[in-house]
């Protein structure tokens, strides 16, 4: 059952919730909030309308994790990936999706996928190699080789220009132009687990498993870094730009949740504020589209929303045993969390929660 515990203000309200049989894995929106796809360790697949609840299955329990969900940017297309090495493509803009594409990578596990900001092209990852693939088309664009590792994480900049790559010492980044020339190569000393781009594409980071975060503005070689993390850091994101024309940076590190704001001195670099809340490992984190209001989802089965990346607006509950994830409609109306128990729930903004920050 849905659980809101108010603080200051309700931000949300529970729209509707729902079971799955396994953990939630992973859950992703249409650009136009029209659709949402959520995924679990079972390996099922379903697309629900967010308005009402109703609910399609794409695919039914498996035996097989399905760990990575993704809708293209017109909509039109939904990527999935997980434990069997597959990538399976369906196209959802019509009245019954249709799956139009499978493609196999036997002996991998395909956790990371992304597709391109604008163009019909999805980017994932099997080993050392990430494959950019046209939905259209249904041809290959380009395999890149990582080569050092596996790739552990991927992430186009906004603007769809670049392709960058973390793993095992660095991220590498890949021109859209020119695949065929040799990547921009940042160090990162240990392996990158976690590469963000900022929204306005003017900043990249790097969640370290040496439990550090490295910032790079664009087009500067040498980074800001920052440590002292109590273990590696797992996920990263970005705000809207806020200070000085620099958005906010959000961290997980085992418990703690860490927010980066950017000193007004270069050389200062970053400064942090610790959000000390949750008492089990923070599994989501993720900004509201152009606000300020964070939300962090965990273990102990709490959800905060952090107004400016500060102070709790509201704690929302249910997840018996946990949370596992959560994702932002792209306009930001409603927020979707998945739990360890199956539990999936939908919130809607109140009116009072709109334009909240």
């Amino acid at each position: 059952m849905l659980k809101v515990k108010k603080h200051k203000q309700t931000v949300l309200k529970p729209l509707w919730d729902t079971r799955l049989s396994d953990y939630v894995t992973a859950i992703a929106w249409s650009p136009d909030g029209t659709q949402l796809t959520v995924s679990s360790g079972a390996g099922e697949i379903a697309l629900y309308t967010p308005a009402t609840g109703e609910s399609t299955c794409l695919q039914s329990s498996q035996g097989e994790s399905v760990d990575a969900l993704a809708i293209s940017a017109d909509g039109q297309f939904l990527a999935a990936g997980g434990q069997a090495g597959t990538v399976w493509i369906w196209q959802i803009d019509r009245d019954s999706p249709t799956l139009l594409t499978t493609l196999e990578h036997a002996r991998t596990w395909i956790d990371r996928l992304q597709w391109h900001p604008s163009s019909p092209e999805l980017a994932f990852s099997f080993g050392r190699y990430v494959q950019v693939w046209h939905a259209v088309e249904q041809t290959v664009v380009t395999t890149l080789n990582f080569e050092e590792s596996s790739v552990l994480d991927l992430a186009w900049n906004p603007q769809g220009t670049r392709l960058s790559l973390g793993g095992n010492q660095s991220i590498k980044t890949w021109q859209y132009q020119d695949w065929d020339e040799d990547p921009a190569v940042r160090e990162v000393g240990g392996a990158s687990v976690a590469v963000a781009w900022s929204p306005d594409g003017n900043y990249l980071a790097s969640g370290n498993n040496d439990r550090s975060v490295l910032v790079w503005a664009k087009d500067h070689p040498a980074p800001w870094r920052m440590q002292g993390f109590p273990g590696k850091v797992r996920q990263l994101a970005w705000s809207k730009p806020a200070v000085r024309d620099a958005p906010l940076l959000a961290s997980i590190s085992v418990e703690g949740i860490v927010v980066w704001t950017k000193a007004a001195d270069p050389s200062e670099g970053w400064n942090p504020q610790v959000l000390d809340a949750h008492e089990g490992m923070v599994r989501a984190i993720s900004f509201q589209p152009d606000t300020l209001l964070l939300a962090t989802a965990a273990e102990d089965g709490c959800l905060y929303l952090w107004q400016k990346a500060r102070r709790i607006a509201q704690k929302l509950e249910g997840a018996s045993s946990g949370f596992s994830c959560l994702a932002w409609s792209g306009q930001g109306t409603m927020l979707a969390a998945g739990g360890s128990g199956g539990e999936l729930f939908v919130w809607t903004e109140t009116t009072k929660g709109k334009g909240f920050k």
